[in-house]
Protein backbone atom coordinates (compact mmCIF):
# COMPACT_ATOMS: atom_id res chain seq x y z
CA UNK A 1 0.00 0.00 0.00
CA UNK A 2 1.25 3.26 -0.82
CA UNK A 3 1.68 6.75 1.25
CA UNK A 4 -1.38 7.86 -1.23
CA UNK A 5 -3.12 4.83 -0.67
CA UNK A 6 -2.78 5.17 3.38
CA UNK A 7 -3.19 9.06 2.94
CA UNK A 8 -6.50 8.83 0.79
CA UNK A 9 -8.12 5.86 3.29
CA UNK A 10 -7.67 8.02 6.29
CA UNK A 11 -9.12 10.68 4.69
CA UNK A 12 -12.05 8.77 4.14
CA UNK A 13 -11.90 7.25 7.73
CA UNK A 14 -11.70 10.74 9.45
CA UNK A 15 -14.98 11.73 6.84
CA UNK A 16 -16.57 8.75 8.30
CA UNK A 17 -16.13 9.55 12.25
CA UNK A 18 -16.55 13.67 11.49
CA UNK A 19 -19.93 12.60 9.93
CA UNK A 20 -20.84 9.84 12.72
CA UNK A 21 -20.17 12.19 15.29
CA UNK A 22 -22.10 15.22 13.02
CA UNK A 23 -24.96 13.27 13.84
CA UNK A 24 -24.74 11.69 17.41
CA UNK A 25 -24.25 15.42 18.69
CA UNK A 26 -27.93 16.22 16.43
CA UNK A 27 -29.22 12.93 18.55
CA UNK A 28 -28.04 13.82 22.15
CA UNK A 29 -28.84 18.03 21.39
CA UNK A 30 -31.96 17.87 23.18
CA UNK A 31 -33.15 21.83 22.49
CA UNK A 32 -32.67 20.50 18.41
CA UNK A 33 -34.70 16.91 19.25
CA UNK A 34 -37.19 19.20 21.28
CA UNK A 35 -38.21 20.95 18.59
CA UNK A 36 -38.52 18.38 16.04
CA UNK A 37 -40.92 16.98 18.54
CA UNK A 38 -42.73 19.46 18.76
CA UNK A 39 -43.00 20.29 14.96
CA UNK A 40 -44.27 16.64 14.76
CA UNK A 41 -47.05 17.61 17.55
CA UNK A 42 -48.02 20.47 15.96
CA UNK A 43 -48.51 18.79 11.83
CA UNK A 44 -50.21 15.75 14.05
CA UNK A 45 -52.50 18.52 15.53
CA UNK A 46 -53.07 19.89 12.19
CA UNK A 47 -54.41 16.53 10.51
CA UNK A 48 -56.50 15.65 13.29
CA UNK A 49 -57.00 17.40 16.78
CA UNK A 50 -59.45 15.17 18.36
CA UNK A 51 -56.88 12.89 20.31
CA UNK A 52 -55.34 16.26 21.86
CA UNK A 53 -58.52 17.71 22.51
CA UNK A 54 -59.86 13.99 24.54
CA UNK A 55 -56.15 14.08 26.64
CA UNK A 56 -56.14 17.64 27.52
CA UNK A 57 -59.92 16.79 28.33
CA UNK A 58 -58.96 13.82 30.11
CA UNK A 59 -56.27 15.31 32.23
CA UNK A 60 -58.31 18.43 33.53
CA UNK A 61 -60.49 16.08 34.47
CA UNK A 62 -58.07 13.81 36.31
CA UNK A 63 -56.65 17.16 37.67
CA UNK A 64 -60.22 18.11 39.06
CA UNK A 65 -61.05 15.21 40.23
CA UNK A 66 -58.17 14.59 42.50
CA UNK A 67 -58.69 17.79 43.70
CA UNK A 68 -62.69 17.12 44.86
CA UNK A 69 -61.70 14.06 46.55
CA UNK A 70 -58.80 16.23 48.75
CA UNK A 71 -61.47 18.27 49.42
CA UNK A 72 -63.71 16.00 50.31
CA UNK A 73 -62.06 13.26 51.85
CA UNK A 74 -62.86 14.34 55.39
CA UNK A 75 -59.08 13.27 55.85
CA UNK A 76 -58.28 16.48 57.78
Amino acid sequence: MTDADLTHRITGTRRELEQTLDELGDKLNVKKQAGILVGRARAAYGENPVPFIAGATAVVVAIGGLIAWAALSGDD
